[in-house]
Parts: structure tokens; sequence; C-alpha cells
């Protein structure tokens, strides 16, 4: 007698379709969002604040406010979100940032406009370095293949940038209101707040699309806060990689592109226009470099890609301060941007290759949480070089930096190969 068990397996549902591709489409889409919004508030929150009447050194104190609530939810990202859940807390965020932007519009008073940045986690740095970013870098591993990963890394970054990019454009918006359709400009404003905020709130839409192949498949419960089951020594190598990485932020808080466009500035004596014009075009080159990273690093490895392209963008920082007019300055500038964010996706590539699916959001977020620490020391120093007059000072400073991470990184992790290399 024939066995039944065909017919009856026949009669099973089917298993689900692997849904890796919709959650890369969705990390996608919603990493392209946040670049809009953080590119439209970076370039608005300060001359928002500044038109409502806030004094400068209280546009100072919101904007500080914005940073640190970043730094609290990359504390949250990296010791609490696996245990609530990579899509659960992916939408929280997204839902927070959403209303920091609409209680900006209604707070009337330092202390309120403070607390909406911090919960809000407003971003002022032209790009979103917060705790969703280290939530995808988490998620993107296990939506790909091995040999896709770090291409994936590099499509995500470009979409980051080109959202930031059009963010920025968007800021004209007030504008745009205001001239053209005549409407008020503290209206014209609140209006752009309100649409930063829809923007974030279709962003945890696609949040909460996500699959469950989003969340980590180890078997392991949650860890309580700092317990990983990681070994001594890769633990150890995690927490390296992320002082180094703290190391390359500092570096870079002394040339923020603020810093490096008021340097350009005061030097030449070139207007807002050219300036413009020079930054729009970095960005550019900077969004291509993503691709290049990822093509080069199949050939020479992750870790001589970051520190091989790294570390001629810094020596080419370095030649700024004798650059002889403008012109010269530009095209070195435009050159440094085409290498210097070229480590950025093949870091994050090489750091969730070298740790396991179920310690990657600790891993990122220990990165993500290092590197927004970093950020915070240097800008005050920087500023206070250039008031002193020595505009070039910051510029060496952030180079040399940047130089002792790329040599730093290299000793400590040119032997240690991801699966695809190894």
């Amino acid at each position: 007698m024939a066995s039944p068990a065909p017919a009856f397996s026949s009669l099973l549902p089917s298993s689900p379709p692997d849904r890796r591709s919709s959650d890369r489409r969705l990390i996608f889409a919603a990493a392209l969002l946040r670049g809009l919004a953080s590119g439209a508030i970076s370039v608005l929150a300060a001359v928002y604040l500044a038109k409502r009447g806030f004094a400068e050194g209280a546009i100072g104190i919101v904007l500080s406010a914005g940073l640190a609530g970043q730094l609290a939810g990359n504390v949250y990202a990296t010791y609490f979100a696996e245990a609530v859940g990579r899509r659960r807390s992916l939408v929280v965020l997204a839902l927070l940032a959403a209303a920091g932007g609409i209680t900006l519009a209604w707070a009337d008073t330092l202390w309120a406009a403070a607390l909406a940045a911090f919960c809000g986690m407003l971003s002022t740095q032209g790009s979103d370095r917060g705790g969703a970013q280290a939530l995808e870098i988490a998620i993107l591993p296990a939506v790909v293949d091995t040999r896709q990963r770090t291409r994936t890394f590099a499509w995500y970054n470009a979409l980051q940038d080109a959202g930031g990019a059009v963010g920025a454009l968007a800021a004209a918006l007030p504008a745009l209101l205001r001239d053209g359709l005549q409407v008020a400009e503290p209206r014209a404003y609140d209006a752009t707040l309100f649409a930063y905020a829809a923007v974030l709130v279709v962003a945890a839409a696609c949040y909460a699309r996500l699959s469950r192949q989003s969340e980590p498949h180890d078997v392991h419960a949650p860890h309580p806060l700092g317990k990983h089951d990681l070994p001594p020594s890769m633990k150890r190598e995690v927490r390296n990689f992320s002082l180094i990485s703290m190391l390359d932020s500092v570096g870079g808080g002394f040339i923020g592109s603020a810093l490096i466009a008021y340097y350009l500035y005061a030097r030449f004596g070139i207007n807002e226009g050219a300036l413009a014009l020079l930054f729009a075009a970095a960005r550019v080159m900077t969004v291509f470099s993503h691709f290049a990273a990822a093509w080069l690093a199949g050939r020479i490895g992750l870790v001589n890609t970051m520190v091989f392209t790294h570390l001629p963008s810094s020596l080419l920082l370095l030649t700024l301060p004798i650059a002889p007019n403008f012109g010269v300055a530009a095209a070195l500038f435009i050159l440094r941007e085409g290498l210097a964010e070229m480590d950025v996706p093949t870091r994050q590539s090489y750091l969730m290759a070298i740790v396991p699916p179920h310690e990657r959001t600790w891993a990122a977020g220990l990165a993500q949480l290092s590197r927004s620490a970093g950020r915070m020391v240097a800008p005050a120093f920087a500023g206070a070089a250039m008031q002193a007059g020595a505009l070039w000072l910051p510029l060496v400073c952030g180079a040399s930096i940047k130089i002792v991470y790329d040599v730093l990184l290299w000793r400590a992790f040119r032997r240690i190969k991801p699966p695809e290399e190894a």
C-alpha cells in the first residue's frame, strides 16, 4: 500500500516566502527618509529657533540637547533594544523623533524646546547617526548573502547621503511658502516641521512592516545589561574597535562641514553660493565613493580598504592650509571627500562580519555610542582655536588624529579577517 505521506504533505501550508529582499527594501526606504529628515532639520533648526526669538546661547543649549538625545538613543539601542525587539524599537525611535519635531514647533520656552530636542533626538549634523542606524546596521547582514553584505552597506549609506542632500534642498521650503504662497513666516516654518514629523512617521510605518527575519534567530534570550556570550577575546576586539572608532570621531569633530566651510569663507572670502556648490559636489563624490569602497573591498579586503583610502584623505586635508587659492583648495577638498567616507560601509560590514548574529545589535550600538561621544568633544575646542585666529589649527588637529586612527586600526585588525576573506 502506498504511503499517504506525499498526499498529506501536499495539504500542508507552504513555507512563507523569503522576506529578505522585502526587509532590505524597507530598511533602504527608512534610511532614505531619515536622511531626508535629518538633512532638512540640520539646516533649519538654528535658523528656526532664531526666528522664534531664541538667543544664540539658548540655541546652543537646544542643539546640545539634541546631541544628548542621540547619545541616549544609542545607549538604548546598545543595551535594551534587543530585549524589546528590533522592529518595535525602530518604530518607537522614529515616532519619538517625529513627536520631538511637532513639540519643537509648539515649544515657547527654552526648556520646553530643549526637552523636545532631547526626546526627539534632534539631528543637527546633516545625517542621523543615532540608535536607529545602529539597529539597521544590525539587521542588514541577516537579509543579504555574505558576498553582498558590503555592497548592501554601500547602497544603504549612499541612499542615506542622497536623502540628506535632498533634505538640505528641502530646507528652502519655508522661503517658498513665504514668498510663493504668501504664508506667514512662523506658519511656514511650523509647516516644515510638521512635514519633517510626517516623513519620520512614514519611516516608522516602514519599520512596522519588517518581518521576523529582522530579529535575531539565535535561541539565546536577550542579554541583561553588560552580559554577553562572546568569548573574552571577541568582546575585547569589539571594544577596541569601538574605542579606535571614537578616536576617528574626535578627529571628525575638528573638521565638521560647518567648520571647513567657515575656514574657506574666512581665508578666501568666498560667498555662500560658492560654498553651497562646493559642498554639493563633495556630497555627490561621497555617494559614489560608497560603491567604489564595496568594489575595492572585494579585491583588497575590508580592513585594507578602510585604512588605505582613509589615510590619503587625511593627508589631503593637511594640504588645505597651504593651498594658494580657493580653486586649489576646492579641488583638494573634493578629492578628499571622494576618499573620506569609503571606510563607512566597509567599517559597518566588517564589524557585523566578525560578531555572531545575536550580538550584532550590541556591537553596532557600542560603535555608534563611542562615535556619538567622540563627536561631542572637539567642536568647542575647534571654535575656540578659530576665534583665537588659528584658522588652520582644527584642520591639522583633525587630520593628525585621523592618521593615528588609521595606524591603530591597521595594527589591531589587519590579521582578523571576516569569513569571506578567511
